[in-house]
C-alpha cells in the first residue's frame, strides 16, 4: 500500500496545536467562574483566604490582558504546554486555599490536562497529567480548610476524603486518554480522507491531460502540414542552393516527425477521456498493469460485462492489486463472478494473509504503524491505501469483503449491476492524417 505523505515536521512549518486566542478564552471562561464562585462563598458567609485567592485569580487575568497585546501570534507546542501548566498551579493554589478536596469545585483541574489530550502529542499529555496528579495530592495533603458563618470548619470525612481523591486520580487518567483517543482517530480519519480526494483528483487530472493533448493534437495537424508543404516545395526550388536546400529538408522532416509524436499523443489522449466504459477484464488489466513486472506473476481470470471506466474504481482497484504483489510469495490471482443482478471481483495472493485480530478492522485507516502493532512480517506500511480503495470503491456502491483464503488473503469487490455496467461505446477513430 502507498505510504501517506507526512507533513513537514520542521520548527517552522509544524501545525499550531491550538490557537492563542482558544486558550485565552478558555482562561477567560475560568476566571469568571472562579470570580463567580468567590463572590457566592463570600455571600454565604463561608471563610477562606479571600486576599490571595483574589490575587491567583488577578494573576490569570493579568496574563491574558498580557497576551492579548500579541495579535495573531502562532502557538507552538512549548508555549501550548507552559499555559496549560500555569492553569494547573493556579487552579491546584487555588484549591489548596479554599479548602482543598472539601471544594466541590476541585474537579475543575481536569480541564487544563483535557485540553492539552485533544491537541498536544503523547509525551506532552502525560507530563501535564503526572504534573497535575502530583499538584492535586500536594494541594490536599496541605489545603487550608473551609469555615462556615458560625466558624465550624468544613472537612469531608476521611473515607470521603480518599475517595474524592482517588476520583480525581481516576479522571485525569479517563478524561485525557479519552479525549486524546477521539482525537487521534478523528485526526487520522480527516487526513485518510484527504489522501482520498488528493488520490481521486490526481486520477482525474490525468484524464483531463488525457484529453487536452488528443485536442491539441488535433488542432495542431493543419499547421503542421502546411509547414511540411511549404518545406518540401523550397527543397524542390532550392537546388541551386545546396545550404539551404539542406535547411527546408530538415525542416519538412522535424514536421513530419512531430506529426508522428502528435498522432501518438493524440491516439492515447482519446483513450483516456473518451473511452469511458470499457469490458471488465480491460479495466483489471488497466488496474493490475503499473504491478505487473514486480515480481510475483499476476495472473486475471476474468470475463464480464461492459462497465464503467471510472478512473475512481481503476485507481481503487490498482491500490488492492498493490497490495496483493506486496504481500505474494508468487502469484496474485484475478477473478470475476456475475450473477442475477451482482457483479463480483476478487483478488487473492499466496502470502501470509491478514492477522485474524485485524480482519474486522481492515480497511481502517492507519491501521498499522511502522512503529510497532501487529503487521504482516516484513511490511511497513500506514493502512492507508486500502482505505482510500475502500472509500472509492463504497462510493461506486461496491461492498468490499476482507478474508483468509488459505494461503494468502483474499478480497471481494461486489458491485450491483446496475452500478457498475455501462453500455458499450466505440472509441473514437484516430486522428487525421497529414499528407
Amino acid at each position: 500500500m502507498p505510504r501517506p505523505i507526512a507533513p513537514p515536521s520542521g520548527p517552522a512549518t509544524q501545525a499550531e496545536p491550538i490557537r492563542m486566542r482558544t486558550l485565552i478564552l478558555l482562561r477567560w471562561f475560568a476566571i469568571a467562574g472562579q470570580t463567580a464562585a468567590v463572590v457566592v462563598a463570600h455571600l454565604m458567609g463561608i471563610g477562606f483566604a479571600i486576599g490571595p485567592v483574589l490575587a491567583l485569580i488577578a494573576a490569570a487575568a493579568a496574563l491574558n490582558l498580557w497576551q492579548g497585546l500579541w495579535p495573531r501570534r502562532r502557538t507552538s507546542a512549548r508555549l501550548a504546554v507552559v499555559h496549560l501548566a500555569f492553569d494547573v498551579i493556579q487552579i491546584s493554589a487555588l484549591m489548596a486555599l479554599t479548602g482543598g478536596l472539601a471544594n466541590p469545585f476541585a474537579l475543575l483541574v481536569l480541564a487544563p490536562v483535557t485540553v492539552a489530550a485533544t491537541s498536544l502529542d503523547t509525551r506532552q499529555t502525560v507530563a501535564l497529567g503526572l504534573a497535575t496528579m502530583i499538584l492535586v495530592s500536594l494541594a490536599s495533603r496541605f489545603a487550608l480548610p473551609l469555615h462556615d458563618a458560625d466558624g465550624t470548619e468544613l472537612a469531608l470525612a476521611p473515607v470521603l476524603a480518599l475517595g474524592h481523591w482517588a476520583a480525581l486520580m481516576i479522571g485525569v487518567v479517563f478524561f485525557a486518554g479519552y479525549a486524546h483517543r477521539v482525537t487521534a482517530e478523528l485526526q487520522a480519519t480527516s487526513n485518510a480522507l484527504f489522501a482520498t480526494q488528493m488520490a481521486l483528483a490526481r486520477e482525474q487530472r490525468l484524464q483531463h491531460l488525457g484529453g487536452v493533448v488528443a485536442a491539441a493534437a488535433h488542432e495542431m495537424g493543419t499547421p503542421l502540414a502546411t509547414i511540411k508543404l511549404i518545406a518540401a516545395e523550397l527543397a524542390d526550388e532550392l537546388d541551386d542552393r545546396p545550404d539551404l536546400q539542406a535547411d527546408a529538408i530538415a525542416l519538412r522532416d522535424s514536421a513530419v516527425r512531430c506529426g508522428d509524436i502528435l498522432r501518438s499523443m493524440g491516439r492515447a489522449g482519446k483513450d483516456d477521456l473518451h473511452l469511458r466504459s470499457a469490458p471488465l477484464r480491460t479495466v483489471l488489466e488497466d488496474a493490475a498493469e503499473p504491478h505487473a513486472g514486480r515480481g510475483p506473476v499476476v495472473e486475471i481470470r476474468a470475463d464480464g460485462p461492459q462497465i464503467r471506466r471510472d478512473p475512481a474504481v481503476i485507481h481503487a482497484l490498482r491500490n488492492l492489486i498493490q497490495n496483493a504483489v506486496d504481500f505474494a510469495a508468487a502469484r496474485v490471482v484475478i477473478e470475476s463472478q456475475a450473477g442475477d443482478g451482482w457483479l463480483a471481483v476478487t483478488i487473492r495472493d499466496d502470502g501470509p494473509g491478514y492477522p485474524p485480530a485485524l480482519l474486522a478492522r481492515i480497511g481502517d485507516p492507519y491501521l498499522t504503524s511502522k512503529r510497532g502493532g501487529p503487521q504482516r512480517e516484513g511490511y511497513d506500511g500506514m493502512g492507508l491505501g486500502l482505505f482510500i480503495a475502500k472509500t472509492l470503491l463504497e462510493r461506486s456502491g461496491a461492498r468490499l469483503d476482507f478474508d483468509n483464503g488459505g494461503p494468502g488473503a483474499v478480497v471481494t469487490v461486489r458491485w450491483p449491476l446496475d452500478r457498475i455496467a455501462a453500455d458499450a461505446r466505440v472509441a473514437l477513430g484516430d486522428n487525421p492524417r497529414m499528407t
